[in-house]
Parts: structure tokens; sequence; C-alpha cells
């Protein structure tokens, strides 16, 4: 579907909303950018409002402020290449809406609900508003559950909670996108449920490898993808989550089905936002991010939740410039997660996949009342371990292994080994690296690290640990 049907569409729905009046239109005043001021002397449309600018390539914008009582400034969501002043603006007296509902199960959208994957349009006349308000607290859904994703740090060592949200960060190329691809294999696999994966401002030869890869894993059929790409303008990138959120929405409100919602990268969202903020001329915040940094990622995150009908649950990855744990992108980001999932490139220097930083990663969820005592202990164990092994690596690097005591190179030993357990071969890189994907449960973790931490495996050499599923796997 082109843009010109998605306009002619809404155009369609505001002329029978008005008894078959005339279209409410204005003129093109101004072009900065994606920035379109407009004129309109009959009523100002409202805020949110969809307008439609119809030339050689039609233009969609978005009313974001009003200039005085005639003047709009608006956000353009499609490129304004040969936009000029004197163009007639149409107002929709509507905000954009998306399809929803099963029709989208196995196929690709851009930020209208537009399919983008060559298979043509969608069988469904059920649209929605892209802005939704969040959910009341009396429709939240109080106890607590966690969700178990089949890899073995993140469930013993940062659980995820069913209707919390997630972040993985990292700096660039030390594996969110692989995790986050395997995560949505194993969570279809596992549990019956749909995924929604967003890439905001993704590259498009990301978008078709993960395609590909979720069409071949054979969970494409219960799987939505939505795309903003990079090469869009950031109006697009900027509204492309609330797309996603509607689509989920539904899936978790109306047909009371859990929803897996995977957002990458949750910083190139911040990044557009910054992008609209310099170009309306809005005075910058610290380290040049806008002002309104905070309010306009809590519209995402706070309708992301558990009710009683079904969850959401958000898995984000957060890019890390520079590395830099302080940039107020990643700060903001931190505040609404209840899991956190860093990713280390020393570890994946070192060939140790997933790249999880065991030590700095944590989650809410970790606690004997959620988890059970067993796995809080065993995964306290382990951070202890691994926390020893840390303080005692500048003492090994400077004096060798030597010169440790008996308990202190026990410890070590231990730590390398729960390091190389802690690995695990993934299905989505298996044409990479030759080894079979394995999903473990949480119990079979749990049981491996705490036979470690005993002593068990002190006589196995530490390799056989290494990329294996189940711990009876280094035995055999």
């Amino acid at each position: 579907m082109s843009h010109v049907t998605s306009i002619s569409r809404v155009h369609s729905g505001y002329a029978s909303h008005n008894n078959g009046e005339e279209l409410n239109t204005g003129t093109v005043v101004a072009v900065r950018g994606s920035i379109v001021d407009a004129r309109f002397y009959g009523c100002l449309p409202e805020r949110q409002s969809s307008l439609t600018v119809e030339g050689e390539q039609p233009v969609i914008l978005e009313v974001i402020t009003h200039l005085d009582e005639h003047t709009v400034r608006c956000l353009a969501f499609t490129t304004t290449k040969g936009l000029k002043r004197g163009f007639k603006v149409y107002d929709c007296d509507a905000t954009v809406t998306v399809p929803v509902g099963d029709a989208l199960l196995g196929r690709m959208f851009n930020m209208f609900g537009e399919p983008i994957d060559d298979k043509g349009d969608i069988a469904t006349d059920h649209v929605e508003s892209i802005y939704q308000s969040s959910t009341s607290l009396h429709l939240y859904h109080p106890q607590q559950e966690i969700q178990f994703t089949g890899i073995k740090a993140i469930d013993l060592l940062a659980p995820i909670e069913r209707g919390g949200k997630a972040g993985l960060f990292g700096g660039a190329g030390v594996g969110k996108t692989v995790l986050i691809m395997e995560l949505i294999r194993n969570m279809v696999t596992q549990h019956e449920g749909v995924s929604l994966f967003c890439g905001i401002g993704e590259r498009n030869r990301e978008a078709v490898e993960l395609y590909k890869e979720i069409k071949n894993a054979g969970v494409l059929d219960n799987t939505v993808m939505v795309f903003g790409q990079m090469n869009e303008p950031p109006g697009a990138r900027f509204r492309v989550a609330h797309t996603a959120l509607t689509m989920a929405e539904y899936f978790r409100d109306e047909q009371r089905r859990d929803v897996l919602l995977l957002i990458d990268n949750i910083f190139r969202f911040v990044q557009a936002g910054a992008e609209v903020s310099g170009l309306m001329g809005k005075i910058n915040s610290r380290l040049g991010y806008q002002s309104t940094l905070g309010s306009e990622l809590a519209d995402i995150e706070e309708r992301i939740c558990s009710t009683q009908n079904g969850a959401i649950t958000s898995i984000q990855a957060v890019y890390v410039p520079a590395d830099d744990f302080t940039d107020p992108a990643v700060t903001h980001t931190f505040a609404h997660l209840s899991s956190f999932i860093v990713l280390s490139r020393e570890r994946a220097s070192q060939g140790l996949y997933p790249a999880i930083d065991l030590l700095n990663s944590g989650s809410k969820m970790l606690s004997p009342h959620i988890t059970g005592k067993k796995h809080y202990k065993i995964a306290q164990k382990v951070k202890q371990t691994l926390s020893q092994y840390e303080e005692l690596k500048d003492i090994i690097s400077m004096l060798g292994m030597e010169e440790l005591s008996t308990d202190d190179q026990k410890a070590v030993q231990r730590a390398r080994r729960l390091e190389r357990f802690l690995t695990q071969p993934f299905e989505v890189t298996q044409q990479f690296t030759g080894k079979k994907g394995k999903a473990v449960d949480v119990q079979g973790v749990v049981d491996g690290c705490e036979r470690i931490i005993q002593g068990e495996f002190d006589e196995i050499s530490e390799h056989k640990l290494y990329m294996i599923g189940n711990i009876e796997e280094a035995i055999q």
C-alpha cells in the first residue's frame, strides 16, 4: 500500500465524519528539513492531527504546536523533497491510525502500518490510533512472575519480569541484535504468545537479515515486524514505537494474549527526538539532548505493562554511547527497567558469548520470594565467586597463580569454570559457529552452578564447560 492509498483512506474517513463537508485546507508557508509550517484561515487543526500535502510526492505531517491563531508547526513523517511554499495542506481531522489484529501476523510494516514485504495489502478494516493512553492503575496485574528465556546467564542472574521491561545495554558490536534474535526464537517456540519486533533506526541490511532468520526459524507466523529505518525522516523513527505499541496492546487487551515486544534500539528513539527538538528550535539540555527526553521516553515505557487480560513483556536494546553509562539517554532508560543486562566488550573479546557482564547485570526479580531460596542463594554465590576472581586478577597478572593461597586458587578455578558454563551456543549463530543452539531450563542452570561451586568439576578441564547446554554435557 502506498502513502497515496493511506492518505485517500484517511480522507474518506474524514469526509464521512463530516457528512460530506469539504476538508479544512491550509497552505504551506515554510519548510525547514522535516519541519513544515502551515497557515489555516478556517479552524486550526488540533495537536497530533494528521495533515497531508498532495504534490508530486504526497507528504504526511503531524501537528506539533500552534504558533499563532492561524499557523501550525508540523513534523513530516515522509520526505519533504519537492515540497514548496504555497502547496495546499489538508486537515484529516484524525491522528495517524494503523491496522491491528491477526492479519498482521507474519508481516513487516512501516510506521503507518503499511506492508513493506511485497506480500500485498492487509485484509483488515480494524484500525486504531497510534496514541493510546497508558493503562489505568486499577487494571494493572500486581502479581510478579518470571518470564524464562532459556538463556542461562539471563535466567540465573537477571531474570526477566512477565509484563516488565528489560534493557540490553552495550556499545556497538557486542551482540545486542544477536541476543534479541535468539530471544525471539526461544520465546515463540517455548511460549505460545506473539512476538512483535520494533526496529527504530535499523539498518536495511539488519532488517532483511532478521526477517530471513525469523522465517528460517519457523516462527514468522507468530511474529509482527515494524520498522522505522535509518534512512527515514526523524518523524517516522520518532513515532514507530507508538505504532508497535498500538499493535501489541490490541493482542493483549482484545485477544488476551501475551506479547513479547522487542525494541532495537531505544537509543535511536531518543536520538530521533533530539533531531526533532533541534529542528523545532528548542533549547537543548545536557549533552545536546532534548529537554523533554524524560517525558517522551515515559510516554512509551508506561504503555508496556501486565494487565488482567495479558502482558506485554519488553526487551529493549540500548546503545551506550562510547560505553558511557552516565549518558542521559542511558540513565533515563534505566529508571523504567525491572531487569538490566549489560553486555561486556571484554567478554566478547575473550569469545565468551553471550557477552553478558555477569557482575553488572541484575534484576529486581532476583529475590527469595520470587525466584525461590535456592535460586537466589546460588546466584549470590556465583556473583561472590566471580567478584573474588575479579579482585585477584591484578595479583595473578603480576605474580602468577602460584602466589595465591590454596583457597584463592580454588576460587579462581571455579570462577573460570562458571564463566565458561554460562556461555551458550545460539540457534541463530549455528551457521557461523557450527554448534547446534541449546536452550536450558532454569533448574538445569541452578544445579550446574551449584555443582561447580561445590568443586565437583575441579578436575575437569574448563574447556569442556565452554559452549555447552546442561552441565551433564561436560561429563559426556
